[in-house]
């Protein structure tokens, strides 16, 4: 009886670590123990979003850093950017799925552009989320802006999980919005 008690609880083991090497990240995260939030400030993913206020064209502030009640996409672009163009119906489609579950800040460096033009590419592409602007570029070098467009994939508690550089397709640019969300 002993014997068979030892054989089944080895089983069990073996099934447990099989089942851990091959799964995806939801299921091993069942398995981890809950990591500390990192407590570095910086613009690389797994470190906290650098803090920051910026007024919209709505006239509201928007805050961005620390815990949040939802997911962030910060979204860096400029009117004249062609990629930017192809990104904004993806952006508002993804506003429209994940009301509840994320928030898109979508911030004109308007440094590089200006507010007059950044209102007109809101209007033609019907942007349904917060535009900020970032007059000086202060944002955009605080998060080491290189390219338009940028998206700051940030968790609800303040973490970058990715920065994507340019566009991907709108199916790819779905499925980081997903693993964001379940963080």
């Amino acid at each position: 009886m002993k014997r068979n008690i030892t054989v089944l609880i080895v089983t069990f083991i073996l099934l447990a670590i099989a089942v851990y090497q091959n799964a995806d990240p939801g299921v091993k995260a069942v398995f981890q123990m809950d990591k500390p939030h990192p407590t570095e400030t910086g613009p690389k993913a797994g470190l906290l979003a650098p803090p920051f206020s910026a007024i919209g064209l709505d006239g509201d502030l928007y805050n961005v850093g620390g815990e949040q009640e939802k997911a962030i996409m910060v979204n860096f672009w400029a009117s004249w950017c062609d990629p930017c163009k192809q990104e904004a119906p993806d952006l508002v489609r993804i506003a429209n799925e994940y009301p509840n579950e994320l928030i898109i800040y979508g911030v004109n460096v308007t440094k590089f552009d200006n507010k007059k033009s950044a209102e007109k590419f809101v209007e033609k592409y019907h942007l349904n989320f917060p535009v900020l602007l970032d007059l000086e570029a202060t944002i955009f070098d605080q998060y080491q802006g290189a390219a338009f467009p940028t998206n700051v994939l940030i968790d609800k508690h303040g973490v970058i999980q990715e920065i994507i550089l340019g566009t991907i397709s709108a199916k790819e640019l779905e499925k980081k919005v997903q693993q964001l969300i379940k963080f």
